[in-house]
């Protein structure tokens, strides 16, 4: 072990240091080169896990007109027979001065999360004239990279994925509708990050944004013969799988594992949430829950589900943020058939617009695992927003 102190013992200074946010970690990594040894431990990278683990959080990217804005809020909440206010935490705006990330199209999906690492494809680099240039960003430590432009005829769906085993990044390019072979993938953090062509035996739509869980990046895909399906890419193999589903569904990390939710309407608000959870990939078997819920307006304007808490509350948000009017996610027990309304303040001049864009991010946590120093090389400055409540 490693001895920083003769008076105090190395292990109650990683204890200590493990209670700090990733950004001041990531500061005393500057310290010295036997600080920044110590903090690249795998005991203590796997205490911060742990205990960031322990405290998840909901991450929020506001978009307006190419803008992005990054706050978060724990994700744990006091129990209240009311709704709840609280206050989201800024973290940074982005992109940069020089770069615009373009307006969100048909082929592509402009925010995408894995293992607290936010992706962009449509950025445009004005002093090089790119358009469609993919990027990498850490919202809690403000660092980012630009990776290598890759020319495409049109604008492809992109995906992002995480390998736990082998701690690597990985960007996956499906090219559709020009045939089997025309798709590529990048891995970050090599040597020399280039673009490679990789095969998928099915030729089929993108219909979805994509969710990585556990190494295994889930979207939704259909044929020409309208023939659903979800497609497995495994990141570390970089294998494709298909699995059937049922019509119009949402994608969710259940506990680590995959769930499908089905929402069906009926009259009077009523709401039936049927959610399959994928038990066994090769066998195709699931468990299969359905719940229902009756006069509740707010679950029936809430536009997309985010993710399931480790309690198994299933999280639901809105989609757009509008003048004057509030913000607030929900979380549903399935289990009681109870709902917790949470009203979120604090997005700043995002209060005072029109209309944004908000995308919900659930179960965010710290990892340090992710060498965040070599694989993102540039930061950015993070002015302060100030809230509607602080001018006022």
């Amino acid at each position: 072990m490693i001895m920083i102190s003769d008076s105090i013992p190395t292990e109650l200074i990683l204890e200590i240091l493990s209670r700090l946010p990733a950004k001041s970690i990531a500061r005393f990594h500057c310290v010295s080169k036997q600080w920044s040894s110590m903090l690249s431990l795998p005991y203590f990278t796997e205490l911060f896990l742990t205990r960031t683990s322990a405290q998840p959080r909901l991450l929020f990217a506001i978009e307006k007109k190419g803008s992005w804005s990054f706050f978060s809020l724990p994700q744990q909440y006091e129990k209240s027979s009311s709704s709840l206010v609280l206050a989201a935490e800024f973290h940074m705006k982005f992109p940069p001065d020089n770069m615009q990330i373009n307006i969100r199209s048909n082929h592509w999906f402009p925010c995408v999360y894995a293992s607290g690492l936010i992706f962009f494809y449509g950025m445009l680099i004005k002093e090089k004239g790119h358009y469609g240039v993919p990027v990498i960003c850490n919202p809690i430590t403000r660092r980012y990279a630009v990776l290598p432009y890759l020319q495409t005829y049109q604008m492809p769906y992109t995906f992002f994925g995480f390998d736990p085993i082998d701690k690597q990044f990985k960007v996956l390019l499906m090219d559709y509708p020009f045939g089997l072979d025309h798709h590529k993938i990048l891995t970050l953090g090599t040597g020399d990050m280039s673009w490679r062509r990789i095969k998928c035996s099915l030729k089929h739509q993108i219909m979805s944004k994509g969710i990585c869980i556990n190494g295994v990046l889930y979207y939704l895909g259909e044929t020409s013969a309208n023939n659903p399906f979800i497609v497995c890419f495994d990141i570390r193999s970089e294998k494709f799988k298909f699995i059937h589903r049922e019509s119009s569904c949402q994608l969710i990390n259940y506990k680590g594992k995959l769930g499908v939710i089905y929402r069906d309407y009926f009259a009077n608000d009523a709401i039936a949430l049927r959610v399959w959870i994928l038990e066994d990939v090769e066998k195709q078997e699931w468990s299969k829950y359905a719940y229902s819920s009756r006069d509740d307006k707010f679950l029936a304007h809430l536009d997309s589900i985010v993710g399931v808490t480790a309690t198994g509350e299933i999280v639901l948000s809105m989609a757009d943020y509008k003048f004057k009017q509030p913000f607030y996610v929900c979380y549903f027990n399935p289990e009681r058939n109870t709902f917790q309304r949470v009203y979120i303040q604090g997005f700043g001049e995002y209060q005072r617009r029109n209309h944004s864009r908000v995308y919900v991010f659930a179960n965010h946590v710290e990892d340090l695992n992710v060498n965040d120093s070599n694989l993102l090389k540039s930061s950015i400055y993070a002015p302060y927003v100030k809230t509607e409540e602080e001018e006022n």
